[in-house]
């Protein structure tokens, strides 16, 4: 009668851990693209890459959302520039005002997140790279959507 209760027990252990399938990893990293796209050199000699990375950061994150299609114009930013802030860890911030004569003029930011790993350490550009930009849009614009004369 033991040996029959022990293989049941056993038995709806067996079950219970297929119904419930194997364990998820504890941190599983998102997927992303560590291509560097383009990269700029600030005042300060920090050499900022721009990586295609995926919908959350990098190129793919704000080209489409953001209508910024050349790196020219985050090189415009970034290249002998110093960040307008610095938290210290890492973040920066790049700010400029673009004019087009007879266009407008539109306030552009760019963040950089200028060491390996994110803040919240989901992303991870791996050893001796930083993760380069976050995100660049115009400010103070619809959906903070830069007008197509920034692409020209």
């Amino acid at each position: 009668m033991r040996k029959i209760a022990a293989i049941a027990a056993v038995s709806a252990a067996v079950a219970a851990s297929a119904l419930v399938g194997p364990a998820a990893p504890a941190h599983a990293a998102p997927s992303w693209n560590k291509t560097v796209k383009c990269e700029a050199k600030d005042e300060q000699g920090r050499k900022v890459p721009t990586r295609i990375g995926n919908s959350e950061l990098g190129w793919n994150h704000f080209s489409g959302k953001h209508n910024i299609k050349k790196c020219k114009v985050l090189d415009g930013i970034i290249k002998g520039n110093k960040p307008s802030e610095n938290d210290g860890s890492g973040r920066l911030v790049y700010k400029a005002s673009l004019f087009n004569p007879g266009k407008g003029n539109v306030q552009f930011k760019v963040i950089a997140q200028y060491s390996r790993k994110t803040k919240d350490e989901k992303y991870d550009a791996g050893k001796g790279n930083k993760i380069g930009v976050i995100t660049a849009f115009c400010e103070r614009v619809s959906k903070n959507k830069c007008p197509n004369w920034v692409n020209e």
